[in-house]
């Protein structure tokens, strides 16, 4: 069912929500969050499509916020507010507010979103495309307990991410960040099963990926190794070898869906890492909505090394013999030991979700998350 509202207020907005509900014959419960969507008019109609999907995992309400500040005098002083209401069916589960905000008022949009929030639900904002430089700072951004930006969606994703780790306040977390979760979880159960001294590591993908840059700096940060980047055609994450005293731990993407994982004295195996799209990376985010302690040590651990090609420190050839947990060093340098006394730390545990289509991202978090 849709409402159309012209030149209204949220007050009507929230009597045309009650009113949807009604002849709907939908309740007001069941929905666990309010997420909130910064875009364009251009690029709404993506943004939108892939938190209704997501929203069938967890039911929320959806509001949009579309700025329209005008380009002329005249309309930029002009100050209205139009609104469409969409309960379920198409928007999914739960209830969509599309809120165009004209003039003046784009200036002001948390004055119209604050009224429009679930009691007592958590709020979680997400820039699809432009975020701001500070999100916890941003108008929106305080009012929601987690912040999500895409650091791929702009022009210097590597620039991006060094101020996104110069900004970062717990709560913060980027899709380039969720795209890697498979790659991680897949490397952590690697080095579960083969207990060797690391000395190095490569990570291959295309350039200016934002994912492969975090990929690297979380093996750097967690195995204390020098950690080198390489340019690859694509599509997204190709790679990531990690050399060890027995021969190389080989996790090969060429195809952007099957991988092959290849370890010593082990035959080789395919891995489903398929790049999701952006309904499942969304979907994982709002899985949790405690700070990810993972990606912030992650990103701070980089933020001068970003786009160097080698992250990490040469290894101390002392403690490269005997190896170091990849938790607790606490030195620069160090060769990582694999296996469970010192790989990398695993992702944390997901609740289980039906399975979903294609994938198209590429990258992850601190729970199952896209394949860059």
């Amino acid at each position: 069912m849709n409402i159309d509202l012209t030149d209204t207020t949220s007050s009507q907005i929230n009597a045309a929500l009650v009113q949807a509900r009604r002849a709907a014959g939908i309740p007001a419960v069941g929905m666990v969050l309010t997420l909130v969507i910064v875009t364009d008019e251009g690029n709404h109609y993506d943004a939108l499509k892939a938190a209704s999907d997501a929203s069938k995992e967890h039911p929320s309400r959806i509001l949009v916020v579309i700025k329209r500040p005008g380009r002329s005098p005249r309309d930029r002083k002009v100050a209205r507010l139009d609104a469409e209401v969409r309960i379920a069916g198409e928007s999914g589960t739960g209830e969509t507010v599309l809120l165009r905000l004209y003039g003046e008022l784009a200036a002001h949009a948390q004055s119209v979103v604050l009224p429009l929030l679930l009691p007592d639900a958590p709020v979680v904002v997400w820039w699809p495309d432009d975020a701001p430089e500070h999100p916890s700072e941003d108008l929106l951004g305080r009012l929601a307990a987690r912040r999500i930006t895409d650091a791929q969606a702009t022009e210097d994703p590597v620039s991006t991410l060094g101020l996104r780790a110069r900004t970062y306040t717990p709560g913060d977390t980027d899709l380039a960040w969720t795209r890697i979760t498979p790659w991680r979880s897949v490397l952590a159960a690697a080095l579960d099963q083969k207990h060797s001294t690391i000395t190095s590591a490569v990570v291959e993908g295309e350039a200016y990926n934002p994912s492969g840059e975090l990929l690297a700096l979380w093996l750097a940060e967690r195995l204390r190794v020098p950690v080198h980047r390489q340019v690859s055609d694509g599509p997204g994450l190709t790679a990531v070898r990690l050399e060890t005293a027995d021969g190389t731990i080989c996790l090969d993407r060429a195809n952007g869906s099957l991988a092959e994982l290849a370890m010593p004295g082990q035959p080789d195996r395919h891995v489903a890492l398929q790049r999701r799209d952006k309904s499942e990376l969304i979907a994982e985010e709002l899985r949790r909505l405690d700070p990810d302690e993972m990606y912030a040590s992650a990103v701070k651990f980089g933020a001068s090394r970003l786009g160097k090609g080698v992250m990490g420190s040469t290894p101390d050839p002392s403690v490269a013999r005997t190896g170091s947990a990849a938790g607790s060093g606490s030195g620069s340098g160090g060769g990582g030991k694999a296996g469970a006394e010192a790989r990398p730390e695993a992702p944390r545990p997901v609740p289980k979700a039906p399975a979903k289509p294609g994938d198209s991202g590429s990258g992850g978090k601190a729970t199952g998350r896209a394949a860059s």
